[in-house]
């Protein structure tokens, strides 16, 4: 757990692309992937649950809806010492009130408590015992700017390039690892037929006759779907739906041949995951501008970038 998350990434035992680093614009879709991601938890090992950091607005309204669905044992809420303090998360504050998708029980049954009651506050006879019964563990700070966000642009650009893709180099020599950097977009052999994936974009509509446009240069994730992927042509294979269903990592479409048919993904993911994959989701993630302007090996102008640039358009 120490130690910033991209130096120390490991394969999931679950996991689904969301595709946007906010769930703000697709709640739904949003408390759709924790109950698929948390329906593989067994309870065989505790579990601890990070999350985010939204927690103003319909965001603290969300965050009501997932304890509800998750029913935590415990809950560590952490405030900062100058912003006006969220409400104590106590079972009977999320007992009652309502989330952004779930409705809170009626308070007329039972008195009103504060915060220094809850210890003592138990449910009313006949009351639905289903609802959450945590322990809060409540900390405040002492000191100026606790939990100020730290540039998460730059962490998530980290977590993607180095920690991620970075496996994707050869190890010789072994600094090149750790260094997605030292390798040319252009010089990894992946290739996919354009009617072995389905392919979707996540947070927005395009149109298929445009869809190569938005692929190319992308960070994708590599999806697998029960259904078979079926196309009379030589693709591409379109979903009208975002689906939800397991995610096997991550990659990049360093290039599209529409002669060929193919995609070119650059992509760390081993060749045995790779043949379960068959459905690419593009989302709203960049890929770090170090990728691009830090191709080393290349003569003239770098692929993808440019300063010949009209801000006036």
């Amino acid at each position: 757990l120490p130690g910033p998350p991209f130096t120390h990434q490991q394969m999931p035992r679950k996991m689904v692309y969301y595709g946007q680093t906010s769930c703000e614009q697709d709640t739904e879709r949003y408390l759709d992937v924790v109950k698929y991601v948390f329906s593989c938890y067994k309870k065989e090992v505790p579990l601890i649950i990070n999350t985010m950091g939204w927690v103003k607005g319909e965001g603290l309204l969300l965050l009501i809806d997932l304890i509800r669905l998750l029913s935590p044992s415990h809950i560590v809420q952490m405030d900062m010492c100058d912003w006006k303090a969220m409400p104590p998360l106590t079972p009977e504050h999320v007992h009652f009130s309502a989330g952004l998708h779930t409705k809170g029980k009626q308070q007329s049954k039972c008195k009103q408590l504060g915060v220094d009651d809850m210890e003592s506050w138990k449910y009313p006879e006949g009351e639905d015992m289903s609802a959450p019964q945590h322990k809060l563990l409540y900390v405040h700070p002492e000191f100026p700017r606790a939990g100020a966000p730290v540039l998460a642009r730059l962490r998530r650009g980290a977590a993607g390039a180095p920690g991620h893709a970075g496996d994707a180099i050869p190890a010789e020599p072994p600094a090149a690892v750790a260094d997605f950097r030292a390798a040319a977009l252009f010089s990894f052999p992946p290739q996919v037929p354009f009617n072995a994936v389905a392919l979707r974009v996540i947070h927005t509509d395009v149109a298929p006759s445009n869809i190569m446009y938005a692929v190319n240069a992308s960070w994708v994730g590599l999806c697998c779907i029960p259904e078979e992927v079926r196309c009379q042509s030589d693709g591409p294979v379109l979903l009208t739906q975002t689906p939800v269903c397991d995610c096997l990592g991550f990659g990049i479409v360093r290039g599209v041949d529409m002669e060929k048919k193919l995609y070119h993904i650059l992509t760390p993911v081993s060749p045995e995951n790779l043949r379960l994959v068959n459905c690419l989701l593009l989302g709203n993630i960049a890929i770090p501008n170090c990728v691009f302007v830090g191709q080393q090996g290349i003569e003239g102008e770098i692929p993808y970038v440019t300063s010949d640039y009209n801000y006036s358009i």
